[in-house]
């Protein structure tokens, strides 16, 4: 009976370790028939349109649809909570903490407004959001309560449809890779802000290839993060600085960090909600589970990739310029040298 209990026993363990397999063999076809290039800007609003619209990234990740921030040395932490502690991380890194409540901040790329919200609630900023995606504006509006200074609106980084000077901060987390001229979306950023506005970026980058190129392997991991998730190009943190730099608006010098280490286990921990939260299954059915399924290569091949030194997660804080007479000047002296 002993042995007859323990054959059925493999049985169900080979069943299961079957289905498993099936799973991921279609989990990955998907990911390798089925590529999310970047074409347009309607096809980064696409992407996130129905991602926001079937609710299983909000599910899985929760209102803040980006990297959590661990601690340097990292520490273990809750996915969610990491998500959150790392917008006062950024606002104490930023220096935004020391600025008044009523401080006008615009969040681009804002997604469902996680991070628009802590800006508006325990800052007391009066936030404007910006997203592509006219789907992550009707439900980050669903989540806000009416009593914050906060407002959520369709618009396009690339060409803001705000006039020059409008903000006293800028502040945008891992909307850069969706950019496909990172020098427009530099200028418009700085564009907006008030003289004596601070900018305060988070991005994925690449590792500066000017000074150590892609090698063999390196180059079919980039293409596959650019090709799976509507990513035209990644740029890299001294790239960007200079960009930055370029559009003359800047006062001084680009600060930046590297902030790998502190978000690093955000990969992995993506990876391990879709095991520990088993209700997903439930809620989002077999089509559900296997959308999920196909995002893993990304995961793992985001984690490989920042593991390695291919790809670095950077910080950007900077000043624009005082006034247009300092900016005048600079023009200037730098035509002069020309």
């Amino acid at each position: 009976m002993e042995r007859y209990s323990h054959l059925i026993s493999m049985n169900l363990f080979i069943s299961a370790l079957g289905i498993i397999l099936a799973l991921t063999t279609i989990g990955i076809a998907l990911y390798l028939i089925t590529p999310r290039s970047y074409e347009s800007s309607n096809s980064v609003a696409n992407s996130y349109d129905e991602w926001t619209e079937d609710g299983i990234l909000e599910f899985y990740w929760g209102e803040h649809i980006h990297l959590g921030h661990y601690g340097s040395p990292p520490q273990r932490k809750d996915f969610l909570v990491a998500k959150s502690d790392f917008v006062h991380e950024m606002v104490s890194w930023g220096g935004l903490d020391k600025l008044p409540a009523g401080t006008t901040v615009l969040d681009v790329g804002c997604g469902i407004g996680g991070s628009s919200r802590i800006l508006a609630r325990d800052y007391g900023f009066a936030v404007t959001a910006i997203t592509i995606s006219p789907q992550q504006v009707e439900r980050a509006q669903q989540l806000t309560s009416e009593e914050l200074n906060l407002q959520f609106l369709v618009d396009d980084a690339m060409a803001l449809s705000f006039p020059d000077g409008s903000f006293d901060v800028v502040w945008s987390i891992e909307a850069g890779p969706h950019m496909p001229d990172k020098a427009v979306f530099a200028r418009e950023l700085m564009r907006v802000l008030k003289p004596g506005g601070i900018l305060v970026l988070a991005d994925w980058n690449q590792r500066d290839d000017r000074q150590k190129p892609l090698n063999f392997w390196e180059k079919p991991v980039m293409q596959q993060l650019l090709d799976q998730w509507s990513h035209p190009a990644f740029s890299s943190i001294e790239g960007f600085s200079e960009l930055l730099e370029a559009t003359e608006f800047v006062e001084g010098k680009v600060v930046t960090a590297d902030w790998t280490e502190q978000t690093i286990p955000s990969w992995l921990d993506s990876i391990w909600q879709g095991i520990a939260r088993p209700a997903g299954l439930v809620r989002f059915g077999l089509s559900g589970f296997i959308k999920s399924l196909r995002e893993v290569p990304t995961l793992l091949l985001m984690r490989l990739a920042f593991g390695a030194g291919l790809c670095r997660f950077g910080m950007f804080r900077t000043v624009r310029t005082n006034s247009s007479r300092q900016l005048a000047e600079t023009v200037t002296t730098k035509a002069a040298q020309v």
